[in-house]
């Protein structure tokens, strides 16, 4: 039920537009055409709306009944016209009105000859003729004019005209023309709609390919789906089966049915690395993560436990351990010549047959939220072990020599190794050349800039943050408490860590099998 305002906004609309019925529609998008009449209606009749239930509308006056009879009678006896002329009343109330003015026009209605015809003579018809044709207003009032019907009327033109094309066949045929191309545009159009339709799907599809590729196999954003192994191809098929048909996964993928199958049935099957999987994964959270696939093989076959390093390599891929190893920039030390210069002895020879023939030594940096820390380690070329080290927060000679008299200090009475350095400060300062002397220790230096020649030691620095300082969260860990960190690393690693250059074993396990300790 439309409100008053309503009513009223669309009968203001209506007598604005001319009274048409089509603008005020359009533009408010209410009411029913019948609906517009009636308020019309209503509106002209009482001069207002109702609010509320519409009221029953008051009886025709005996004045408007008696114009539309004389209105009936006076022009061509039709109730059509009649109607559509006084704008009222409907027509079974025209009819009972008609029957009570005019008894006997039960029997007469529809009977045209009973209205009297007009006999006109030649001239009149063709100005009838002529009035028709320059006429400004409907052809009816032409025909009221001359009494006459408006049959006769055209049937006197056509008489001296001319029988012209009828227009409304030349309109079907036109409109019957559009209504085809319409009907091809149209088909044209659900056409591209399909096509469209099926480049979405396939573009979904694709997408939800490349997630399951990135999510379950572990693989690139940007890889491509059709360079993966046919088995990795049957996973992503069986994570997405229950979206896509099998037919679009396996095209999608450039993928043969029957390698699908042949891998479906495969990967139905029980795993039988499900316990070696486990085993792989416990050693690596138990290294916190700094173990390879070789040395977890190493580790698994100290247990008793046979097989192969490609399959480790295969279940760790598998299960996503990978070993952390971003590159970062090292600390510099080196502060110009301000001593003498020494020869580089090892020439990246870091070989030694025995213990404390070759020593080497660097320094590290390891930048965290709380602060910066520095390690100085001495290095034995014999086994990788480290002789000793020291830790602090400031990169000083204090630091370096400190370092050097504990590892001094585990010299035998004819121990006399060879140190090797790069061009630090803090290793051509008096207090380290006096040390080095006083226990009869050989200096050597590398080259300026040249970090190969202490390869050795820059190698063991990059095991030591992959293993344990890359890939780890030290917010909210102090100095203090990640410098025991350290040091507990150190010695897993003389004492624990598993070297494949030393048959699987620790530092200090393989100088105990030698004799050495």
């Amino acid at each position: 039920m439309y409100t008053l305002e309503d009513r009223m906004k669309a009968v203001s609309l209506y007598f604005k537009y001319g009274g048409s019925l089509a603008a005020v529609r359009r533009e408010l998008g209410y009411p029913t055409k019948n609906a517009l009449r009636r308020w019309v209606r209503e509106f002209k009749a009482t001069g207002t709306l109702h609010d509320g239930y519409r009221p029953r509308m008051p009886r025709y006056s005996e004045e408007q009944k008696q114009a539309a009879v004389d209105y009936y009678l006076q022009h061509g006896r039709s109730l059509r016209r009649s109607i559509k002329a006084l704008g009222y009343p409907n027509r079974e109330t025209f009819r009972q009105w008609l029957d009570e003015a005019i008894p006997d026009r039960r029997g007469l209605r529809g009977r045209r000859s009973l209205q009297p015809k007009a006999e006109l003579t030649s001239e009149q018809k063709e100005e009838a003729v002529l009035d028709l044709c320059s006429r400004g207003g409907p052809a009816r009032e032409v025909a009221a004019k001359y009494g006459v019907s408006r049959a006769a009327l055209y049937k006197w033109k056509n008489g001296l005209l001319g029988k012209e094309h009828p227009v409304r066949k030349s309109r079907n045929l036109e409109l019957s023309e559009d209504k085809d191309a319409l009907e091809a545009k149209v088909e044209s159009l659900k056409e591209q709609v399909e096509m469209l339709k099926k480049q979405v799907y396939r573009l979904r599809l694709e997408r939800d390919v490349l997630e399951v590729t990135a999510e379950i196999l572990k693989k690139d954003p940007g890889a491509d789906p059709k360079k993966l192994t046919n088995r990795e191809k049957a996973i992503a098929i069986g994570a997405l089966r229950e979206r896509h048909p099998l037919n679009e996964l396996l095209k999608c993928l450039a993928m043969p049915r029957s390698s699908y199958f042949y891998h479906h049935a495969v990967l139905s099957m029980p795993d039988k690395y499900a316990e070696l999987r486990e085993r792989v994964r416990a050693t690596f959270v138990q290294t916190e993560g700094r173990y390879g696939y070789r040395r977890i093989h190493a580790a698994l076959t100290r247990d008793g436990k046979t097989v192969s390093e490609k399959v480790i390599r295969r279940l760790m891929r598998d299960g996503g351990l990978v070993v952390v190893s971003p590159k970062r920039r090292k600390h510099n030390s080196y502060r110009g010549e301000i001593s003498p210069p020494v020869p580089n002895i090892i020439e990246r020879d870091f070989h030694a047959d025995a213990p404390n023939e070759k020593w080497l030594t660097d320094l590290t940096e390891f930048p965290i939220p709380s602060g910066k820390v520095y390690l100085s380690p001495m290095l034995d070329c014999f086994d990788g072990m480290a002789v000793s080290w020291s830790i602090g927060t400031s990169p000083d000679a204090g630091m370096a020599n400190s370092m050097l008299d504990s590892a001094i200090a585990t010299l035998g009475e004819n121990d006399r190794p060879v140190v090797h350095s790069d061009r630090g400060s803090h290793y051509r300062w008096p207090g380290w050349i006096e040390r080095m002397e006083a226990a009869g220790l050989t200096r050597s230096m590398s080259r300026k800039g040249c970090t190969p020649d202490n390869a050795a030691c820059e190698g063991f620095f990059g095991r030591l943050k992959n293993e344990f300082f890359y890939g780890r969260m030290w917010v909210g860990v102090s100095i203090e408490e990640f410098m025991a960190k350290l040091d507990d690393y150190m010695h897993w690693y003389n004492e624990e860590r598993i070297k494949m250059s030393l048959g699987g074993r620790s530092p200090l396990e393989y100088r105990q099998a030698l004799g050495y300790a």
